[in-house]
């Protein structure tokens, strides 16, 4: 809808400006040009009757010799250190000068005065230019608003053109929103005529029509996910239950049964929390932070195999987080499994609090290149060298906290290692 209307503005504005742009230049342009013609051809007669002037009065001295003039004209002879010559009057030099002087009845009129000056005598012809001026004044009014006048049709030229051109994108849009929710949604292209538009809809057909496709079979997947592995994975959990009670197994057995057991576990888990970010919804559950640190600590222990590390869990016992415990289990096993698997010596302490757990270890620790780019898909680290992985676990932790608006963070630790802390939004 924002940008719906972003359109509309653009085009009303375009036909705005085009509109005042044109009427002022117009406008402009007469005015320059008037004036331009009107001022040569008044200032050129007028220098020219100023001469004839003096030739006729140096040529006809006596008082009664008349020059004929028209009722706008009104000729002065001096000579050049005349007393007579008005004070406003005695500096101008030869040429067309502009004044404004209050005649006879104390009314301002404007005058163009020509001065010819010769070395015995000099001119003065004055013309009146007050209608002139007027005339000059009433056509800016005119023109002013004429440009706002056709400034206000270019506008409703424009409002009426936007609507057209906007409809039929406010209708394929219309139509493009009813789409959502539709397995099979209705085509759009016959509804438009062959122009860019119907162009358009002809494309978010396409569009759809592999959508639609596509959703289809991740779907599909998903369903066949579920059922196709979760089986498979109990049966193999079933099996490994069903040895461990025998207990005459030898050591090295029970240790890999149930290294197997664990194993069917996690990948029961990952698939629950993948399902659940295929499908973008949030699993519902209750789950005890407590008891399950316990029990990924564990598995952590087992991961260390021979390293001088210690696996230590405190804090308190109390705390629940409103989760699947599958989703909480990929989320925290990832991040333990990532202490275990980096620290060679000293410990790993996971401190369980009210709202949040956190993981602190010896490892190597991180620089801060690698403390922003963990969580990207892909990207390992700086000290991941040696080591296995896709560098897609941080990844998948990210995810599920952006689904559940959880925080998760690893920074490096005060003075070696780092420290990995997940927050939830409902601690308990």
């Amino acid at each position: 809808m924002r940008y719906r209307h972003r359109l509309r503005t653009r085009i009303i504005l375009s036909f705005l400006l085009l509109g005042f742009g044109l009427t002022a230049l117009f406008a402009g342009a007469t005015i320059y040009l008037r004036a331009r013609l009107e001022n040569q051809l008044v200032e050129s007669w007028l220098l020219r009757e100023a001469d004839n002037f003096v030739q006729f009065k140096r040529e006809n001295p006596a008082p009664d010799a008349r020059f004929s003039f028209t009722r706008q004209i009104e000729g002065f002879v001096y000579r050049p250190d005349s007393a007579q010559i008005a004070f406003a009057w005695r500096d101008l030099p030869t040429g067309i000068h502009d004044l404004q002087e209050n005649d006879q009845r104390g009314r301002l009129r404007h005058y163009k005065m020509a001065v010819y000056r010769t070395p015995d005598i000099v001119g003065f012809l004055r013309y009146d230019y007050t209608r002139e001026a007027a005339s000059q004044q009433q056509m800016l009014i005119v023109l002013a608003v004429a440009v706002v006048m056709l400034t206000l049709l270019a506008w409703l030229v424009g409002v009426w053109s936007s609507s057209r051109v906007i409809s039929p994108v406010t209708d394929l849009a219309r139509r493009v929103e009813h789409m959502s929710g539709k397995d099979r949604p209705e085509k759009l292209a016959p509804h438009f005529p062959d122009d860019e538009v119907g162009e358009l809809a002809a494309a978010l057909d396409d569009y759809a029509e592999r959508m639609t496709a596509l959703v289809k079979r991740d779907r599909e997947f998903n369903s066949d996910v579920s059922h196709e592995l979760r089986t498979p994975l109990a049966v193999i959990r079933g099996a490994a239950e069903l040895l461990l009670a025998n207990p005459d197994l030898p050591p090295k057995t029970r240790q890999r049964l149930q290294r197997i057991d664990r194993a069917a576990l996690q990948c029961t888990d990952l698939t629950t929390a993948l399902l659940l970010l295929s499908r973008n919804e949030r699993g519902t559950g209750r789950t005890d932070v407590h008891k399950l640190v316990l029990q990924l600590a564990d598995a952590g222990r087992v991961q260390l195999g021979d390293k001088p590390v210690q696996v230590v869990v405190e804090g308190r016992q109390d705390t629940f987080v409103d989760a699947p415990e599958a989703v909480l289990s990929v989320a925290l096993g990832n991040l333990i499994g990532n202490a275990c698997k980096y620290t060679n010596e000293g410990g790993v302490r996971i401190v369980v609090e009210a709202d949040q757990v956190r993981i602190e270890d010896t490892g190597p620790g991180l620089s801060s290149e690698d403390a922003a780019r963990l969580f990207e898909r892909g990207y390992r680290g700086s000290s991941a060298t040696g080591t296995s992985g896709g560098g897609i676990g941080l990844s998948i932790v990210r995810r599920l906290c952006e689904l559940y608006g959880w925080q998760v963070s690893i920074e490096p630790g005060e003075e070696r290692g780092a420290v990995a802390t997940l927050r939830f939004a409902n601690g308990a």
